[in-house]
């Protein structure tokens, strides 16, 4: 991996975790594009670790407030007397059902799945999904942070194993599940966010050990850049997101994600790109 393939890996990365558009499509699509390879799973889930510090860096307050109250809790014997103590334990059983069910499907999840037939097929569902739930919070009586649930949560963490599979995107499932749940925009993407950092953590770290070999061909300086920029990027993209929220729905998103799958399947049909 060449310095200059790092900085658009990094910038794409960063730009697209926290966006419903899906990053490992575009980490997909742009190298095969350009003519590069593909980096890997390995090696996406290491540069996301550059995202994770811009969710632990921009919410650090929710997250030094959350800990607090989740310790505070156990000391006292009352683990789920206050919300933000209640939210601690809701992110982590939320973020049960995608550790699982990645370790089971890991092989396929980096090998088969990162089909470029697969990751359009991915971008066109999950946007015809997402509209289904644009229509559905569109007649609710939304909810905001606050209201969040246990069953919020585990509702939200088993949206949220759909993004194992390439072209979902992390983001996109979870925003969607907690539209169905009937939570605002602006409180689905918060949740999103602090549901991000068990996830993002764990298949950055796990990876970065389990292939340090392939990792190190690629590069550590490349990998390092690719992080530093994906960390700034990230940190916007958050940022963005939030704001636009506010008073916007995902059909933008929506949108794009159905054109890329359809611009993908012409160029695969055309066999000007191959699916893996």
């Amino acid at each position: 991996m060449s310095v200059l393939q790092a900085i658009v890996l990094g910038l794409v990365q960063g730009l697209t975790e926290f966006i419903p558009i899906s990053s490992t499509a575009h980490l997909r699509i742009i190298p095969a594009l350009l003519g590069w390879e593909d980096p890997g799973a390995a090696a996406s889930a290491v540069i996301q670790l550059g995202t994770l510090l811009a969710v632990l860096i921009y919410f650090w307050r929710d997250i030094l407030r959350i800990a607090r109250a989740f310790f505070r809790g156990i000391g006292r014997g009352k683990p789920f007397e206050e919300h933000s103590a209640r939210l601690g334990w809701f992110i982590i059983a939320g973020s049960v059902p995608i550790g699982i069910i990645g370790l089971v499907f890991k092989d396929f999840i980096e090998g088969g799945a990162r089909s470029l037939w697969i990751i359009a097929g991915s971008l066109i569902g999950l946007a015809i999904l997402l509209w289904i739930a644009e229509r559905f919070a569109a007649r609710s009586e939304l909810r905001v942070i606050g209201d969040v649930t246990l069953r919020d949560a585990i509702v939200i963490g088993l949206g949220q194993c759909l993004a194992l599979v390439p072209g979902s995107s992390r983001a996109g499932t979870t925003i969607m599940m907690g539209l169905f749940r009937r939570l605002t925009h602006e409180a689905a993407a918060r949740f999103s966010f602090l549901l991000s950092i068990p996830a993002i953590g764990a298949s950055g770290v796990f990876e970065l050990f389990a292939e340090w070999d392939h990792l190190a061909t690629l590069g550590w300086v490349p990998i390092l850049v690719a992080s530093i920029i994906s960390f700034l990027s990230g940190w916007a993209s958050i940022h963005f997101l939030l704001r636009y929220l506010r008073t916007h729905t995902t059909g933008v998103f929506i949108v794009y994600r159905i054109i890329l799958g359809v611009v993908i399947i012409g160029l695969l049909a055309g066999g000007v790109l191959a699916p893996m």
